[in-house]
């Protein structure tokens, strides 16, 4: 099969990919005389190794720890006025079963509310704090790139990389690096 009809049943999207790279190859050959320097990086692991990540995670499990407790107390509450349903239920006369039944579903639906809430809430938040991230990571990568002399770094869609080119731990070690002065002024 010719390489042109191979390339002819990639997605749309693929042939915009390799059209925009091989131009961009191109014209930055041109200007540097052949010697275009690109890097690879893997974003997913930088996301999850950048100590940043890890002090916003733990950022949100502050934020966050008293609101799940209160639902858990809830919870509990809630599984002990069933508890006190079944044991009792033989000895309470119909109109206390009946207000009992009422207070079990009043608190269920205060409990599924307070965790809609809390899943609406946390979510937002986690979506700004990986906001956050991926701006100073993009910050980052910009900066080494500019620093090193790379025409061209990529990331996301890559189905290879060579270790040559991938400058993932590189911007990792940054990360870190600024992670530990960050802490230690403040």
């Amino acid at each position: 099969m010719r390489a042109s009809n191979c390339i002819g049943r990639w997605p749309l999207t693929r042939r915009w990919v390799l059209g925009a790279l091989l131009i961009v190859s191109t014209v930055a050959g041109a200007q540097t005389g052949g010697d275009l320097r690109v890097g690879y990086v893997n974003p997913g692991r930088v996301s999850d190794e950048a100590p940043q990540a890890d002090a916003a995670r733990r950022q949100l499990q502050e934020e966050f720890a008293p609101r799940d407790a209160e639902i858990l107390s809830m919870q509990e509450s809630l599984r002990a006025l069933e508890d006190r349903l079944a044991e009792q239920r033989l000895s309470l006369s119909a109109e206390a079963q009946q207000d009992l039944q009422r207070e079990i579903v009043n608190n269920r639906r205060r409990i599924q509310r307070q965790q809609e809430a809390f899943r609406e809430d946390f979510n937002m938040r986690r979506n700004e704090a990986l906001g956050d991230l991926q701006q100073r990571i993009l910050r980052v990568v910009s900066e080494f790139a500019e620093e090193q002399g790379f025409d061209l770094v990529v990331s996301d869609g890559v189905v290879y990389a060579s270790d040559t080119i991938n400058i993932t731990d590189r911007i990792i070690e940054r990360l870190q690096r600024q992670y530990e002065q960050q802490r230690s002024s403040e």
